[in-house]
């Protein structure tokens, strides 16, 4: 009832085309105050925007690579798993950074704010200089173990090369967005990925091609559009906090390292970085799960798992708003706000993936078509799809309540939460029912859909007992 009254105050407040512009011109107000729909979806809807354009990024790499065969495209698949460990660091990281900066805001505390967001600037170069060290070096090492013949490390050698050895553009990019969300400012970190892909998207072809006045460089051309484009979203990201207008500013006064600070972060950070693993491994487990019933089987999970992901995007923007809007609310001493808040979300993401998982039974076939599955590659990528999305009911909450106890600061609640619904149930399970009781892949694809139910079942348990609200930040 709550939700739909706060649904009504929205339109009588100008309609949701003029909240749709609100929030891409950053004039989304005060997460805690007013009514709560608006102020969620004026920060889900630049924070679904960021993330589609950090997605955009492998997407215009790959699609330019493709034309230079096979080899190159595999240095980049290559490369892109050894990058899985740089995000896994970085999204963790981010979690620790946005939950204090968004409790110091609700607080009114920008100062604090400040120096939060700096220490969290400072342990993204740290962490990110001893990954580039180790990928400046050993870049083409790192490929040969994860299987790549000479052919490959020929062509995409130097490529991994810029690319690990310059992780601290990703690095610093998600930091200092993660703060940007903290403090409400979902839209200058959306418009700093605009920049930061629009550059890319020009300079890719032509250092790939050598187009014009541009040097052919084959595959490492890419590498180092991708950077340079990273690099001027980083640049502008330092502008706006040192000399913009974002509600959370840094002057000279705040480069210093806070011990104290920056231990706070790093202990959130920390189990962030452990949450974000286990999710990450729990996949590739399921992979060597799948890949033994052949290589059809396989790829049809690929191609599914692929476009799931990528359909996820909208709800995990609206989980970040959760999370913002959780902190900040718990700052300003309203945890009834708060629970409102994460509810309501919880609400909305059930609306918005439940109506994606049922365009995904429907339409399951002509979806997958798109990506060039035939046969038997098309039909198990088919019955993943529309098996997933099954569990997309329930995984709306649970998106959003795991996003809300970190928000809170309660790291600690969803990485276990992680690690019993994704390695002690999902995978076993997953197991058990492929071989154990002869399945198959159909197996594989049930567990995915019963893991991500308990998981909201789980978080909503944990989530009504309250005791993230008393979590110390």
């Amino acid at each position: 009832m709550s939700t739909w009254v706060d649904i009504q105050e929205t339109q009588s407040h100008g309609g949701w085309l003029k909240l749709l512009g609100s929030a891409l011109a950053g004039r989304g107000g005060d997460p805690t105050k007013g009514p709560i729909v608006p102020a969620i979806v004026s920060l889900a809807i630049p924070m679904v925007l960021e993330m589609l354009m950090e997605s955009l990024f492998a997407i215009v790499n790959i699609f330019f690579v493709s034309r230079l065969g096979a080899s190159a495209a595999a240095a980049i698949g290559l490369t892109e798993s050894l990058l899985a460990i740089v995000y896994t660091v970085a999204m963790g990281l981010s979690i620790g950074v946005m939950a204090v900066v968004a409790r110091r805001m609700g607080e009114g505390n920008s100062e604090g704010a400040s120096v939060a967001a700096f220490q969290g600037i400072a342990l993204a170069l740290l962490i990110s200089s001893i990954l580039g060290i180790i990928g400046a070096f050993y870049a083409h090492d790192l490929l040969r173990l994860m299987g790549a013949n000479a052919e490959i490390i020929a062509v995409g050698g130097t490529f991994a090369t810029i690319m690990l050895a310059g992780n601290g553009v990703i690095m610093l990019l998600f930091m200092m967005n993660a703060a940007f969300r903290g403090s409400a400012d979902a839209a200058i970190a959306m418009r700093v990925l605009w920049l930061a892909n629009g550059i890319n998207l020009v300079l890719d072809p032509c250092l790939i091609f050598g187009l014009g006045p541009f040097p052919e460089l084959g595959v490492t051309g890419t590498a180092v559009a991708t950077t340079i484009g990273r690099g001027v979203g980083v640049l502008l990201q330092l502008f706006v906090l040192f000399r913009g207008h974002a509600r959370i500013k840094l002057a000279l006064r705040h480069v210093r390292l806070h011990t104290d600070v920056m231990m706070r972060v790093l202990k959130l950070s920390g189990t962030g970085v452990v949450q974000i693993f286990i999710s990450t491994a729990s996949w590739i487990g399921l992979v060597r799960v799948v890949s033994g019933f052949g290589s059809e089987a396989l790829a049809g999970y690929t191609i599914a798992i692929r476009v799931v992901l990528f359909a996820l995007l909208p709800a995990w923007g609206l989980a970040n708003a959760a999370a913002t809007m959780v902190g900040q609310n718990l700052g300003a001493k309203q945890p009834e706000r708060a629970e409102r808040a994460a509810w309501i979300a919880g609400h909305i993401n059930l609306a918005v993936l439940g109506t994606i998982g049922i365009v995904f039974m429907i339409a399951g076939p002509w979806i997958v078509s798109w990506f060039g599955g035939e046969g038997e590659t098309h039909a198990y990528a088919v019955r993943c799809l529309r098996i997933v999305s099954g569990g997309f009911f329930f995984y709306g909450y649970g998106m959003v309540l795991a996003s809300s106890f970190n928000g809170a600061g309660d790291t600690w609640t969803p990485t276990f939460l992680n690690f019993f619904c994704f390695w002690l149930l999902e995978l076993p399970l997953a197991w058990l029912l492929a071989h154990a009781l002869g399945w198959g892949p159909e197996g594989v694809f049930t567990a995915v859909a019963i893991a991500f139910s308990a998981l909201a079942v789980a978080s909503g348990w944990m989530f009504k007992r309250g005791k993230w609200k008393l979590v110390a930040v």
